[in-house]
């Protein structure tokens, strides 16, 4: 088993600093991206001004999601376009590395 190793990431400008292992590295850097990109979806929308709140949006609407889904309210549909688009980034994100 590895290490816990210091990880800096940046969400919307701010760093910090994640302690995990080689293993875990891949999935907190997806992780990450994926939480940036939804507090700059929120920001960008004008409705929520403030770090803190816009994280508490975003918390609440992944809280929403997790437990819809926890729960068999799914659309199926809708989760295989926003696994796809998932798919996407990550395929981009390893075509720039």
């Amino acid at each position: 088993m590895s290490q816990n190793k210091a990880v800096d990431v940046n969400i919307m400008g701010r760093e910090f600093t994640v302690n995990c292992t080689d293993e875990e590295r891949p999935g907190l850097i997806n992780a990450v991206d994926f939480l940036d990109k939804k507090m700059r979806d929120i920001r960008d929308g004008g409705k929520i001004i403030g770090v803190e709140r816009i994280a508490i949006m975003v918390a609440l609407n992944l809280s929403h999601e997790l437990l819809n889904t926890k729960s068999g309210n799914v659309d199926v549909g809708d989760m295989k376009r926003r696994v796809s688009q998932m798919q996407d980034q990550i395929d981009k994100a390893c075509a720039v590395k």
